[in-house]
């Protein structure tokens, strides 16, 4: 068959082209902008547009299906062209749904812990040879692409998104879905452009577990009081497993798993992640993963890409990057770093990058969410809050929003950088946050200045 991406450069959109690539279909695409990773990406499988931008040539009748991104507008010329002709489109989400129908689908949603959690899921079927298809929505280590359809896997886990499909269905991903099991990791305000309010996002979650098949399984965090209350709150006709953070112990800064008397190794830490371990344990049991097996497949798990990674390290430092952007994973990454290393001083560092986070009112939300870090550094670009036609952000605004003594704050990464440089890292360590890249801060370059 010959399937026609129209936003091709997309995170999870050229991960869709390269599997259907890969399973031996016809794949052609379209976008007005490419970047790398997913333009090298592209480039290697012999799927990179050869022009950028729209062309109605792309569009005729030979294609049998358009999966159309997110990234379109809906005056798309290509979309209309499609439409005109009466081509099947597809979202992304509706087209992984249509190819996993017939098999049992595990889709891991929440506001924060769906990557980490996928990959845990991902690590252990592949340790135990568990056949399985899958979709993520961020690059793996391991993984040459994050989706794997196939005909011949009766399984299929996937990461589900509350973003909305595509610029024809404004439904969130994860509503298309219709898993048999189903995670739920907790539940924080954020894409305040698509749900104004907390409320309407909530709702999203909601209607989600009404999704999940009436034989299936809800499992859900119930350390989390919002997440909690509208499980209570509402009648589900599936199965409710709640889970909280796996029993562990901390002994000379390693963390170790804790289960009838027995400590296993991890190469992981912190409350958040080991809360996600929980969900990603019960999971594998559902699908015939024995405790025992799972514990040993998790040991060498190090982490999902940019989730509390090790940059670099000495025997009196560690530098971690970490993917965190909402108050509540920042809370819970500084904490978790200060916990694993009580006797280090934390210099936690954060980007203000999303929508959400260069919003004056929902910055409020963030008031003494890097408390636990001994000094806290934001960071944010004011070309950027342009560029997302917001109202303008002083430093003042950031100082009142977290309300901590320990803060400081910057709008030149050139600054920090200096900052970050000048310092004495004699028994402590760095943590640096962010959805972007601190306007191209270079962490590994980073790391050898500073050690």
């Amino acid at each position: 068959m010959h399937f026609h991406f129209i936003a091709i450069g997309g995170s999870a959109m050229h991960n869709l082209a390269i599997a259907l690539h890969l399973k031996g279909e016809k794949v052609t695409g379209s976008d007005d902008e490419i970047f790398s990773p997913s333009k090298d990406r592209l480039l290697k499988y012999g799927l990179l547009p050869k022009k950028i931008g729209w062309d109605l040539k792309n569009i005729h009748e030979e294609i049998d299906t358009v999966i159309l991104g997110m990234h379109a507008r809906i005056d798309n010329p290509e979309l209309k062209r499609a439409k005109d002709l009466k081509i099947q489109i597809f979202s992304y989400p509706e087209f992984i749904y249509e190819q996993t129908k017939n098999q049992l689908r595990v889709v891991i949603g929440g506001s924060h812990g769906k990557t980490s959690i996928t990959s845990m899921i991902l690590h252990v079927l592949n340790k135990q040879n568990i056949e399985h298809n899958y979709m993520v929505g961020a690059q793996l280590d391991g993984f040459e692409c994050m989706v794997k359809l196939t005909n011949s896997s009766e399984i299929a886990v996937i990461e589900g998104d509350e973003y909305l499909s595509s610029p024809i269905d404004r439904r969130p991903k994860f509503h298309l879905y219709n898993p048999n099991i189903a995670v739920i990791s907790g539940i924080a305000w954020d894409h305040i452009n698509v749900f104004p309010t907390f409320e309407n996002y909530l709702e999203q979650f909601n209607i989600f577990a009404k999704s999940i098949d009436e034989k299936g399984s809800l499992i859900y965090c119930q350390e989390d009081s919002d997440l909690k209350k509208m499980v209570n709150s509402n009648s589900y006709s599936c199965e409710l497993i709640p889970y909280k953070t796996h029993n562990h112990i901390i002994i000379e800064n390693n963390t170790y798993l804790t289960e009838n008397n027995t400590h296993h190794s991890l190469d992981i830490f912190g409350n958040h992640n080991l809360q996600n371990l929980k969900a990603a344990q019960i999971v594998c049991e559902k699908i015939g993963v024995k405790s025992n097996e799972f514990y040993i497949s998790i040991a060498d798990f190090k982490g999902a890409s940019n989730r509390m990674e090790l940059v670099a390290k000495n025997d009196h430092f560690s530098f971690y990057k970490d993917f965190a952007h909402s108050p509540s994973k920042l809370k819970a990454t500084t904490s978790a770093l200060k916990h694993q290393f009580p006797s280090r001083n934390l210099v936690a560092c954060m980007e203000l990058h999303t929508y959400s986070s260069l919003n004056l009112e929902f910055l409020k939300l963030y008031h003494s969410c890097m408390s636990s870090a001994d000094e806290a550094y934001v960071y944010f670009n004011e070309e950027t809050i342009k560029h997302k036609k917001l109202q303008n952000i002083e430093k003042q605004d950031v100082y009142d929003a977290f309300g901590s003594k320990n803060l400081k704050v910057f709008n030149s990464s050139i600054e920090l950088e200096k900052e970050l440089i000048s310092k004495n890292w004699l028994n402590t360590n760095l943590l640096m946050m962010s959805s972007g890249n601190f306007d191209g801060l270079d962490f590994k370059e980073l790391a050898t200045k500073i050690i």
